[in-house]
């Protein structure tokens, strides 16, 4: 069953997933309730999964901050199979690592998004921003391009019982996949 009979403008969504996965400090926090609005105003997005993206927007306005700034970086930082930098998941350490963040700052460029100096072209927030720049066809064939990669974060998560898990459940929606677990493989010690 697809979710939606169109491709739908999901520009704003793209835009608040993005947020929603950078970390969160007092800044993001300050913008949870217009975040959250943009949601529900561009209705791209099934209602059970808003629902849900409520619930971990509700989670982070009312969490301590210093509580919820560690728990992202121990989520997050801390592990191959949460990483939100995608050629971790493809490329680990390899050399092939390089020439693909190359390519990929490439495209960006080629779209005339430039990156700043501290952001990584391959961390999931970034490649968000560049998608939401694209037509809704190109935008979903963008991301159903990492679907696979998508749904491996997503399955970490639900493995972890994170409430993060929905934000990559909501990219696999707009990608047009079904958010699907798969097996996760334990991260080295």
């Amino acid at each position: 069953m697809a979710l939606f009979n169109t491709i739908p403008k999901a520009t704003k969504s793209l835009r608040v997933l993005a947020r929603l996965l950078g970390y969160p400090d007092a800044e993001l926090r300050g913008h949870l309730a217009d975040m959250r609005a943009a949601l529900h105003e561009e209705k791209a997005l099934a209602p059970q999964r808003l629902a849900e993206l409520d619930a971990l927007i509700d989670t982070l306005e009312r969490a301590d901050p210093l509580e919820i700034e560690a728990a992202y970086v121990e989520l997050f930082d801390r592990g191959r199979a949460t990483s939100l930098h995608l050629f971790e998941h493809v490329h680990g350490d390899s050399r092939d690592r390089g020439p693909a963040m190359i390519d990929l700052t490439k495209t960006y460029e080629q779209a005339g998004l430039f990156l700043g100096e501290d952001e990584m072209p391959d961390f999931v927030p970034v490649v968000l921003e560049f998608t939401s720049t694209l037509a809704p066809r190109q935008a979903r064939e963008f991301l159903g391009e990492m679907a696979h990669i998508f749904n491996a974060i997503f399955a970490a998560l639900q493995q972890r019982e994170s409430p993060y898990a929905c934000v990559l459940g909501a990219l696999l929606e707009l990608a047009g996949e079904k958010a699907s677990p798969v097996e996760v493989v334990a991260d080295e010690p």
